[in-house]
């Protein structure tokens, strides 16, 4: 069952927009689907990922059962004795199942109708930063993957962390190569959507890259990050990212100054920002404006030094899970702000120009 996802909000992240696609209660819910767009949803607009768990498992259960099987149950009110299906969910099984809108997802979803995407939102083909739960992320690529589908998107990124962060299963070189093999058969099924093979590989302290670069050269798509280390002193900190930047298989330098704004926070890392951003322009790696809330990194004086200067960017979700690839408008907005345009963004090129190998 593919997972029906939402378009463009315009700047307000927290205005829900009505898919098209809930046409389909006309001809009555499908309760999986009902399940997985609530978890959507809640994703897009932050909500614990306990709960967002919790649609995506009941989702799963009711996909598994027969027609009738889940008429049976619905008629005699014992959802709640399947593991995985609690007061909430069952619910939204029960209205789905008799062809109404769920109330929890209207409640979600709001009345009001969607805002028309922004000139750059609407340019945008892709996603170049997403995760999966091969590393951090919280759904399978194939999840993420009809999310960005249905966003309307013609391809995604799964950039999926590399070895060196541990706390996050980044991949093995051996894993890696087993997630390539993964995105053949995916793109064999999905075509002509395509995700494209790729990495948010850490920078090491020396500015080397933590994959083998032979590896690193068969992917569609490098992001390029910052993890460790984040309070190195200036200088050193500016020669790591700029050997990073150099190296021939970068793409896109990810959440430049590492800051977090919420919760207890983190302070943006400190470095030459001129300095890197002119190697970006130099070597035509590009700028991330990355769309997380808790990041929003660059800030506002770096993005716009980056348009100064003349750099590339990419508008990226930084996505681990389905409902947080609608986080793209944000960056849209931003971009905007700053007078970027389409042509400088390389979200707005198509698959063949963004596929380096074709045997993916």
């Amino acid at each position: 069952m593919a997972i029906c996802a939402t378009g463009g909000c315009g700047s307000d992240s927290s205005r829900c927009r009505r898919p098209a696609a809930l046409a389909r209660k006309l001809a009555g819910v499908d309760p999986a689907w009902a399940l997985r767009q609530i978890a959507f949803q809640l994703e897009r607009t932050g909500a614990p990922t306990y709960r967002v768990r919790a649609f995506r498992r009941a989702a799963d259960v009711v996909a598994g059962l027969s027609p009738d099987e889940l008429a049976d149950r619905v008629r005699a009110g014992t959802l709640q004795q399947l593991a995985g299906i609690g007061e909430a969910t069952a619910q939204v099984i029960a209205q789905a199942a008799a062809g109404q809108e769920p109330e929890y997802l209207t409640r979600l979803l709001g009345g009001g109708p969607p805002a028309p995407p922004t000139t750059m939102r609407a340019a945008m083909r892709g996603d170049c930063h997403a995760h999966s739960d091969w590393s951090d992320g919280g759904s399978p690529p194939l999840e993420m993957a009809l999310a960005a589908r249905d966003l309307g998107h013609e391809w995604m990124a799964l950039t999926d962390h590399s070895p060196r962060l541990t706390v996050a299963r980044g991949l093995s070189a051996d894993r890696l190569r087993a997630q390539l093999e993964l995105i053949g058969e995916l793109n064999a099924t999905l075509a002509p959507f395509r995700v494209l093979s790729g990495i948010e590989v850490d920078i090491n302290e020396d500015g080397s890259l933590d994959q083998a670069e032979e590896l690193l050269g068969e992917l569609d798509v490098v992001v390029a990050s910052v993890h460790s280390k984040l309070r190195m002193p200036p200088a050193p900190m500016t020669r790591r990212m700029i050997a990073a930047i150099r190296n021939p298989h970068t793409n896109v330098l990810g959440h430049c100054t590492g800051r977090i704004l919420t919760g207890r926070g983190r302070p943006q890392s400190q470095f030459d920002a001129e300095a890197v951003f002119t190697a970006c322009h130099d070597y035509g790696v590009a700028v991330e404006i990355n769309c997380r809330p808790e990041r929003q990194d660059p800030p506002d004086d770096l993005v716009r030094l980056a348009v100064e200067i003349g750099c590339l960017f990419a508008i990226d979700t930084d996505a681990h899970a389905p409902g947080q690839l609608d986080w793209l408008d944000s960056g849209c907005v931003r971009a905007e702000l700053f007078g970027i345009e389409p042509d400088r963004v390389i979200n707005a090129r198509s698959a063949s120009v963004m596929t380096r190998h074709s045997s993916y």
